[in-house]
Order: structure tokens, then sequence, then C-alpha cells
């Protein structure tokens, strides 16, 4: 009987310890860490202010690769919520909800010094008021780096079976941020290092559009002349295969990028017409959207080609290798366009427009919108023409809408949101005087490439 008593009193004075301990026990908890990305700080500030990377760089993933994610809420900023699910009992469900970012997405520039963004954290770790809190610092000589202080921070209140879940902090919530902070990194690694913060992109929904294209390369040496010269060529062509087919053009000339490399820039040079079925050697066809051609079906040359260059062996009125209508010589009909595409603008020369493209391309990365320049090719299409006058000297900039057809992505961006209007030509800066070359106009960054742009 003594020995009973004993062990009772060993309890109550054990209960009484951890009850001491328990109160003594901070009534919360935090912990953080901090890594240097060397990116500009409002690319890391968009990754982060919308949960559509999030899977790809979340240490979820990696702990159970079969983790499913579902998006609700807003698309990007305060509102957007993601939640997840796993058989995984270690792992366990949960979801984050973004609560607040300062300063707002379109008050982020070059001289923004630092920013915040805190999520809410719903799972099954005790305690209350669960949040992370991202804090953005900007770096380096020339503001370039971006430091981010990812932290998570708890309440226990006065359940002492929580408090002594402190102890714990530095176990799943630490190695939480640590291994989805470094593959964040390793997520922004493959963003262009471009800056985005003037360009102000909107989703449009484009409509399967007939046209007729030719095929061209230039030498990117040869520059805007080559261009246009090329351009020129393509659209005499175009024009006597509509007036042959008793089509009408009905819009401007569209330029569809396939390979846009070091030496080298191929393009299609197209035009909208006013019809989706054809005669050609006296059968009616109906015009269909073009396909990447199959690998296995393809010749050694045709499945290294990014390029579609016309092949003047196809006979008229049949398919090419991309299921294109061979029309005349090089002319070639298809439905292009249809569904969602980014798109963005730009006024100036048309040096400016290989920047706008990988702004676009750095944008929808940030923002979680997928992009497949193989099977669905940027493009852009002149808005306003230039105008020159009788010295060639231009007078007037034109205005392109750049295009980047994009999946998986919201109805509007958040520029379209706030209702934010993209640069008119009215935006745009004069052009130079007409004893020097150009400079591309608009209230995007100049591009760095304008003098050697060879488009």
């Amino acid at each position: 009987m003594m020995r009973v008593f004993e062990f009772l009193v060993a309890l109550v004075i054990v209960a009484v310890i951890g009850v001491l301990a328990a109160v003594v026990m901070p009534g919360s908890g935090h912990v953080e860490r901090q890594l240097v990305i060397g990116k500009d700080m409002r690319q890391v500030y968009d990754v982060l202010d919308n949960y559509r990377r999030l899977p790809d760089y979340s240490v979820l993933r990696s702990l159970d690769p079969k983790v499913q994610f579902a998006f609700s809420g807003k698309a990007y900023g305060p509102g957007a919520e993601i939640s997840w699910t796993t058989t995984d009992a270690k792992l366990g469900n949960g979801g984050l909800t973004i609560a607040s970012a300062t300063p707002e997405f379109d008050q982020i520039d070059g001289n923004t010094k630092s920013a915040s963004i805190i999520w809410n954290l719903d799972n099954d770790w005790r305690g209350l008021d669960k949040h992370f809190t991202l804090d953005l610092e900007r770096q380096g000589n020339r503001g370039q780096l971006t430091q981010v202080t990812w932290s998570y921070d708890v309440s226990y209140g006065w359940n002492l079976i929580n408090r002594f879940a402190n102890l714990y902090i530095h176990g799943d919530p630490d190695s939480f941020i640590q291994f989805s902070l470094n593959n964040l990194q390793n997520v922004l690694a493959g963003v262009p290092n471009i800056d985005y913060s003037q360009l102000i992109p909107y989703i449009e929904q484009t409509q399967p559009t007939p046209v007729l294209l030719v095929s061209s390369s230039i030498q990117r040496k040869d520059g805007l002349e080559g261009l246009d010269d090329a351009v020129a060529k393509a659209t005499t062509e175009i024009q006597a295969a509509a007036k042959k087919l008793g089509v009408n053009i009905t819009g401007s000339r569209i330029l569809i990028t396939t390979n846009y490399g070091d030496q080298t820039y191929s393009f299609d040079v197209a035009f909208p017409i006013d019809s989706s079925t054809l005669t050609v050697n006296g059968q009616s066809e109906q015009l269909t959207a073009a396909t990447p051609p199959s690998i296995d079906n393809a010749a050694p040359a045709e499945a290294s080609s990014a390029a579609g260059a016309a092949d003047s062996s196809v006979a008229v009125g049949s398919r090419d290798r991309f299921g294109r209508l061979v029309v005349d010589g090089n002319v070639r009909a298809s439905l292009a366009f249809g569904g969602s595409a980014l798109k963005g603008v730009w006024n100036g020369t048309f040096a400016g427009v290989p920047q706008t493209r990988e702004m676009l391309k750095a944008y929808a990365q940030t923002h979680g919108y997928k992009y497949d320049e193989v099977v669905n090719r940027p493009y852009d299409v002149i808005a306003t023409p230039e105008v020159k006058d009788a010295g060639g000297n231009i007078t007037s900039y034109a205005k392109y809408n750049v295009y980047l057809p994009i999946t998986d992505a919201p109805e509007k961006t958040p520029e379209q949101e706030a209702g934010l209007q993209p640069p008119s030509l009215d935006d745009a800066q004069a052009p130079a005087a007409a004893s020097s070359a150009p400079a591309p106009a608009g209230t995007a960054a100049a591009p760095a490439e304008a003098a050697s742009a060879g488009e």
C-alpha cells in the first residue's frame, strides 16, 4: 500500500512540475530564416503574392509527390487561397491564405526598399493565429538582389499542452521554411532576369482566326532593315494569293515568332482573312489549326528545325508537315490563335518588341501562367502603323500588341483587376531628330538589344 501511495505522490509531483514548466514557457513561438536571392524585388514579390507557383517550391511535394493542391479565392494578392490534401499522416492536410501584402504590387518599383506579405496558415500544427511573414528587402550595389526573411509565428495562449509544442518549433515549421526557401531560389532562377514593373499586361480570350502566311527568316545582324525587306516580300506574296483566292485581308500584319536565335530570327508573316473555307485546285478546303510535326514522321532536318519554313516541294492544295493548307508557292493558310493570351503593349520601333516578349514570359512565370512556345508561338500585331515623312524619318511611332499564348491562367491579370491601363501612343516620347536613329518609345524600359535586335 505504501508503494502505491508513493507512486501516486510521484505522479502528482511530476504533474505539478509539468504544469509549472508549461506556465513559465513562452505563450508564443517564432522562427525565421533568411536568404538573398539574385532577382529584382518585383519578381520575388509576385511569386509570393500568389500561390500558383507554391507547388513548385514548397517542401510539401518533396515530402509527398502525390500531394494534391487546390486553388480558391482570388488568383493574386490578399484573398488568394491554396489547400492541400495528402495520405501522408505526418504531412497532414492544410491550407494557406494571403492575409496582406504591403505595398500593393503596382507600387513596387526600382525605388521600393522593402515589402511584406503575410500568409495565414491552417493545419494541424499546435497553436492559434499561425502565420508566415515574408519580408523582402532590396539589396546589392544596384539594388538587384532581394533578401527574403521568412518567419513563422504562433500563439499558444494558456493551453499548456500547446505551450510544450514550442519545444518542437525547430522541427516541422523550421524545416518547411528552410527547404521551401531554398526551392524558391531555384524556381526564380528559371525566370528571365528582366524588369517588367512598367508593363501592364492583360489576359485576352482570342478567337480562332483564318490567316494566310509566309514563313521567313533573317540574320539578326541585318537589323530592322532586313526585317522590313522580308516582311514586304512576304506581304506581296500574301496579297497576290488573297486576290487569286477571292478573299479579303481584314486586319494588320501579324508576325509569329518561330525561333528567336542568337544569329537567326525565324518568323511567319501572316494576315487575317475573311473566310475559313478556301477553294484551291477546285477543291473546297476547311482551314484547321497548325500542329507541331511528329518527330517520328519528320525528316531529320525538319525535326530539328524550330522554324516553320515553307517546303516548295509540297503540292498546292495539300497539307504541309504542320497541317497548313498549301495555297500558292510559299503561301500557307491555317487557323491561328484561339484561347487565352497574355498581351503587352509596346509603343516605339520594332526593336522593343523582343524585350516586351521577354517581359511577358517573365511575368507569366512569376504569376504561374503556363506557356509553350513550340506549340503556341508568341506573336505581335501592328495596332497603329508608324508614320514617316518624305525623307523616311519617323514622325509618329507604331503601336504593337504583343501576345504570349498561355494556359492555366485566371480571367484577368492583377493589373486588369485594378483597372490599370496599358500605355498609349500619347504616352510615348517624341521620335528622335531626323539626323539620328529613332529610339524606342513607350512606358516600358528601353530594350537592351535595341541596337542589335535584328528585328
